[in-house]
């Protein structure tokens, strides 16, 4: 197991912890809600009382951090799957077990019919993805899930805008492992998503691209109150300074551990 590779991982559990204990802090004021409410119930009928409108946007919340939870633990099986060898009967056995009435059930005639059902959520999702890495940098863009492999664990993801410097034309295709791929934000949900703190190096899409570069976060949404950051580009340098540039928070990413440009 390489660096990158373990260091994806570890990125990933921390998220993942992350994302647990907010749900602990998200399930308190529920419960507290709910008592006020059972102890005090005509408190709804109130003029001006939003008792009712917090209660659905805490569960709202609750919610999409559940989904955030899934996909990164889905995310945490195929990294882990890529790494442990074949040919175990109890890990076979389990996997079989739970997918085979599933896959029975699908009416499909296309390569489509090799996902795994925890891989569903990121078909036709829009990821950050490594599609080129050499000695020298490594190129992260924007691209498309179309498919996931079940026997070589990994990504079938499509490059919709290649640079004009890509070799002809039109849209390309790539196949990619668990450990090149990072999955964005949701776009509807900026308070269960993690906020970068200032001084942090991330990785975002540089502004009028579909490409990531490394930047410095200047300032961060909640203290702009917006959902944007404010950004420094690495490499970004226009008359002797760093322009700051604003990117919206679900276009950031964390940096990935050894990353080149």
């Amino acid at each position: 197991m390489s660096s990158p590779d373990i260091a994806s991982i570890l990125e990933n559990s921390r998220e993942l912890d992350r994302l647990r204990k907010e749900q602990e802090e998200v399930l308190v004021e529920i419960n507290k809600l709910h008592k006020k409410l059972q102890a005090t119930p005509e408190v709804v009928e109130k003029p001006g009382d939003s008792s009712l409108a917090r209660l659905k946007a805490k569960y709202i919340q609750a919610k999409d951090l559940s989904e955030r939870e899934v996909t990164i633990s889905n995310l945490l099986l195929s990294q882990l799957d890529t790494f442990l060898p074949s040919g175990l009967p109890g890990q076979q056995r389990i996997k079989m077990d739970g997918n085979d009435q599933k896959r029975k059930r699908m009416k499909c005639d296309s390569d489509i019919s090799r996902l795994s059902p925890s891989m569903w959520r990121y078909i036709e999702a829009c990821v950050a993805a490594r599609v080129t890495s050499d000695a020298e940098k490594d190129e992260w863009f924007v691209v498309k899930v179309i498919n996931f492999d079940e026997k070589t664990k990994e990504f079938e993801v499509l490059d919709e805008e290649p640079g004009d410097d890509e070799e002809g034309s039109g849209q390309k295709k790539y196949k990619l492992p668990s450990s090149c791929i990072i999955p964005f934000p949701k776009r509807n949900d900026p308070l269960s998503t993690q906020e970068f703190p200032a001084g942090r190096n991330v990785l975002a899409v540089y502004p009028g691209t579909t490409a990531l570069y490394k930047a410095t976060v200047i300032s961060t949404p909640r203290k702009r109150k917006s959902d944007e950051y404010l950004l420094e580009f690495d490499d970004d340098e226009e008359d002797g300074a760093l322009p700051q540039r604003t990117v919206p928070f679900h276009k950031v990413v964390p940096l990935p551990e050894g990353h080149r440009q």
